[in-house]
């Protein structure tokens, strides 16, 4: 899909009522209902963070979202595949700002060349206690990534017509903070891996562009 096409479409987005946890249930793994019941007392009082799904026109002016590979840690989220982001900082106003800081200093975006479309619907994460509130976002002009070398290992991108594909959305075997392996579902982009509270966020962001491409 070309970005000229695709802008159209991220400004119409902004004016659907969100999807909500009907979507992000599509991508949660199967033990997330007894989990947020065994973590309820912990949520009023859980960390915030704020991420940015970011499209933009790659070399080629195709619609694209990139994801960020996080480094090797000693953590639950080590490894995984994520959008940009983190924790606020005091001189954040909101967590829009929030998501555009960490998008700058994560892949290098400047936030003035950022257009945020809206907020999507927040998430809690049990594994880590936090709850992550979710922009998208877009850049008309096809950026020049800087990895912040400490936390980002890799980028991943992929263009927006796979997003839409179905025979992208799988289930597979994890391993997850909660011990063996479960089966979940998830997306796989030639390989790549993308499950959990990313695999929730996106399957928003794919209902809402679904409907958009309906009407």
């Amino acid at each position: 899909m070309r970005f000229e096409a695709f802008e159209k479409i991220l400004l119409e987005i902004k004016h659907l009522e969100l999807k909500g946890v009907s979507s992000q249930l599509k991508m949660a793994p199967p033990f997330r209902k007894e989990v947020l019941e065994c973590n309820k007392a912990l949520i009023p009082d859980a960390k915030t963070a704020a991420v940015m799904a970011l499209f933009y026109p790659n070399k080629n002016k195709e619609a694209t979202l990139v994801f960020i590979v996080r480094k090797s840690y000693d953590g639950v989220h080590s490894g995984q595949i994520g959008f940009p982001g983190g924790k606020p900082e005091i001189e954040d106003a909101n967590f829009e700002q929030t998501a555009l800081r960490e998008t700058w200093e994560e892949i290098g975006v400047q936030l003035t060349a950022i257009k945020t479309v809206c907020a999507l619907t927040n998430l809690y994460i049990p594994p880590s206690n936090f709850i992550v509130y979710p922009y998208i976002g877009f850049s008309k002009s096809t950026p020049i990534f800087k990895l912040q070398p400490s936390e980002v290992e890799s980028i991943i991108e992929i263009p927006v017509y796979k997003l839409l594909e179905d025979s992208f959305q799988i289930h597979t075997k994890v391993s997850t903070s909660y011990g063996p392996t479960v089966q979940v579902p998830a997306f796989n982009f030639e390989g790549h891996i993308i499950w959990g509270a990313t695999a929730m966020i996106l399957i928003e962001i794919v209902d809402m562009i679904k409907e958009i491409l309906k009407n």
